[in-house]
């Protein structure tokens, strides 16, 4: 992909050099920073965790002037009015979002004169009703197409953020916006927001970026022969998605508050923590799944600390109660707030100062959780808290399915002294919590998978086609 900018009066060749991706492996999401070769940059669909962005621009002395947004985000806080501050960089985003905080808001066909550089808004609903996708264009040639959540990698983001009544019509809207988008030239880029580990719908293993051309050839929803086919090929591919989705799109429409320094952890003694509980609030173990079988507080949640923290924390617990960390002596306090902070929970009391020995060295009581390698763990039911996609990809046979999300409405459904398992042991640990708090203390969570289980115990994995989930 090449192109020409100017700089200064000289002709300055556009390479891939110039667009830097920023992948949040959490979250399954891509940022994007584009150097307008004149020290200046534009942003797409940042979150609020900048330090990867900001690291970025630093090292190529860049200052972000343009911060786009190609829709008002489900999955996490927009980092475009963090940008505005820090940067004084110009928020660009769909004027039909209605964002109540100053931006250039734009419609479809508007263009945005980067300096050599145009960026054209390309109105793309499906996603979101208000979604814009970003053509960026060196004279006429278009060099690629930030895509947002509308054309992803081998398939197109849900639709089934915006409740039940429009999920079928933005569907349906989803298709017109995709056809309208391969109507670009072949080779034109292709940068999506989501991708891989996304809860939009973005499927595993999938390549980040593409090009019009690649996605004509492999993606499975633009092969479908009509819209109906496409709508129900679509639909048929949701699986369940966090519950702060159902709340972060209108925080990022309001705008988030900005934040003037780095938000802090402060330390808690025992008795505060205790009193914390006690007044309704949550207590989150962020240690590894091992460290919080050994011994943790009664009615503490483990939510290990990892690349998916935030999204089980956004999924399990409330954004309006305060919380209290649980930490391991070498863990990182800064990682936690940053990703809490990211999907809007900032309501982080401070986190147990001396770890769980302190909690003991006060006289709290301490509770365990059996964890067992597949050749120790008891043979009976098996609780598999994967996602459907998963357990259908492959799963013990006989296995009940009771997915991670759903677990807390559904811990009478889990039977006596079952086995809770999920690929490693992390979300298997997660819900073991959380049917202790519902008063069960007669599980033991496995360590390792569902192909550990069957082996150890002389099964093979069962493997569901279309018709076995009719």
């Amino acid at each position: 992909m090449r192109g020409r900018t100017s700089l200064g009066g000289q002709q300055v060749g556009f390479t891939d050099t110039h667009l830097i991706p920023l992948v949040d492996q959490g979250l399954g999401n891509s940022a994007y920073l584009v150097d307008l070769s004149d020290g200046r940059a534009l942003a797409v669909d940042a979150s609020r965790d900048l330090r990867d962005l900001h690291a970025a621009a630093g090292r190529r002395g860049l200052s972000v002037a343009y911060a786009a947004d190609t829709h008002l985000h489900a999955d996490f806080v927009s980092g475009a009015l963090q940008l505005a501050h820090d940067t004084g960089a110009t928020v660009l985003a769909s004027a039909a979002g209605h964002r109540a905080f100053d931006h250039r808001g734009l419609a479809d066909g508007d263009e945005v004169d980067l300096g050599g550089l145009t960026l054209r808004a390309l109105a793309t609903p499906g996603h979101t009703d208000e979604h814009l996708s970003f053509l960026l264009l060196d004279g006429g040639r278009e060099l690629g197409v930030f895509t947002g959540g509308s054309l992803i990698v081998d398939s197109a983001a849900r639709t089934d953020l915006s409740g039940g009544d429009r999920t079928e019509p933005l569907a349906r809207a989803q298709y017109r916006s995709l056809r309208r988008l391969t109507a670009l030239p072949d080779a034109a880029a292709v940068w999506p927001t989501h991708g891989a580990g996304s809860f939009c719908s973005a499927p595993p293993g999938a390549e980040r970026t593409s090009t019009i051309g690649a996605q004509k050839r492999t993606n499975p929803l633009l092969a479908a022969s009509d819209e109906d086919t496409f709508v129900r090929e679509l639909l048929a591919s949701l699986g369940t998605y966090p519950a702060y989705f159902d709340r972060l799109s209108e925080v990022n429409r309001l705008g988030p508050a900005v934040l003037t320094a780095p938000p802090q952890l402060p330390g808690l003694d025992a008795g505060q923590v205790e009193a914390l509980l006690d007044g309704g609030g949550h207590v989150v173990d962020v240690r590894p799944a091992v460290d919080y079988a050994a011994g943790h507080i009664p009615g503490a949640l483990s939510i290990p600390l990892r690349d998916q923290f935030a999204t089980w924390l956004g999924w399990l617990l409330p954004d309006t109660v305060p919380l209290a960390l649980v930490t391991g002596p070498a863990q990182d306090l800064d990682e936690i707030v940053r990703q809490s902070y990211k999907i809007g929970y900032e309501r982080l009391a401070g986190h147990l100062t001396g770890g769980m020995p302190a909690w003991s060295a006060a006289g709290h009581p301490v509770a365990t959780t059996a964890f067992a390698t597949a050749d120790r763990a008891p043979a009976g039911t098996y609780i598999d808290v994967r996602q459907q996609a998963e357990y259908t990809a492959g799963h013990v046979p006989g296995a009940l399915n009771l997915e991670l999300g759903e677990l807390a409405a559904r811990a009478a459904d889990a039977p006596t002294g079952a086995v809770v398992a999920c690929g490693h042991g992390e979300r298997a640990m997660t819900a073991a919590s959380l049917l202790e708090r519902a008063g069960r203390t007669d599980l033991t969570v496995l360590q390792g998978g569902p192909a550990d289980y069957a082996a150890a115990h002389g099964h093979r994995l069962k493997h569901d086609t279309p018709r076995d989930k009719q």
